[in-house]
């Protein structure tokens, strides 16, 4: 790996402090911003989701000890996509249809960052029995592509659950949070399995999405209100977007 420029670690700890307070890990933005300052793109991936689980790991943490996390409702959601995402990572691509994928899940993660946190819907009185069969295929989809590209998943879940009223705001970041952390450890094994292995120059990486990942979660687990937050990383993304795509054009 090369040397890591001396900005990209604070820039880390930024992303990690502000996707902490929503739940999630930051992946579509570590990826983005990896991919822009031209890392190898075999070695993107698994940094990413390095970054992933130490932040993810944190949300959980501070989530289930304000009871925030419904176990038995989430459960559900990543009984398959644990597989699936170790599947997913060991999938062999190419780097145009690397960087298709890439953009096109980071214009989805910046678009649903301007979507309204609805109440009610079709998941917010479903029976426990009734979760498994609609978690099961859904964890399971949502895994496998989370593998495939790099990032937990949890910022292709959580719109699906506001959309259909499955929890408030911090039971969907709870939810998110777990779905990062278990799907971001299988599919870095996948990625690992594959032959690519990681470089110590990410440990100033690591430590910087650890503080940040800290303040984040310990800020959204409370009452801080996190719109305004989520608009301006969709935006961030959905300009990243466009240049990942027009870079794989």
């Amino acid at each position: 790996m090369e040397t890591l420029p001396f900005w990209l670690p604070l820039l880390f700890f930024l992303i990690a402090a502000f996707y902490a307070t929503v739940g999630f890990g930051g992946g579509s933005s570590y990826l983005a911003v990896l991919a822009l300052i031209g890392l190898p793109y075999t070695t993107i991936p698994q940094t990413a989701l390095v970054c992933n689980l130490v932040v993810s790991g944190g949300g959980v943490w501070h989530f289930h000890r304000e009871r925030h996390l419904e176990w038995r409702r989430v459960l559900p959601l990543v009984a398959l996509s644990v597989p699936m995402a170790y599947l997913g990572g060991r999938v062999p691509i190419g780097k145009q249809v690397f960087l298709l994928l890439l953009g096109v899940s980071l214009f989805i993660a910046g678009t649903r960052m301007f979507l309204p946190l609805g109440r009610g819907g079709l998941l917010s009185s479903i029976s426990t029995r009734a979760m498994w069969l609609v978690g099961l295929p859904l964890g399971a989809t949502l895994g496998f592509l989370a593998g495939i590209v790099g990032i937990g998943g949890g910022i292709f879940l959580a719109p699906l659950l506001i959309l259909t009223g499955w929890g408030d705001a911090r039971a969907t970041a709870a939810a998110s949070s777990v779905f990062i952390l278990v799907n971001s450890t299988a599919g870095l094994a996948g990625q690992l399995a594959k032959g690519v292995y990681l470089d110590a120059m990410i440990l100033p990486l690591v430590l910087a999405v650890f503080l940040g990942g800290q303040i984040g979660s310990r800020l959204g687990s409370y009452e801080l209100s996190v719109v305004r937050v989520q608009r301006l990383i969709g935006a961030l993304i959905l300009l990243v977007s466009v240049r990942v795509l027009l870079g794989a054009a």
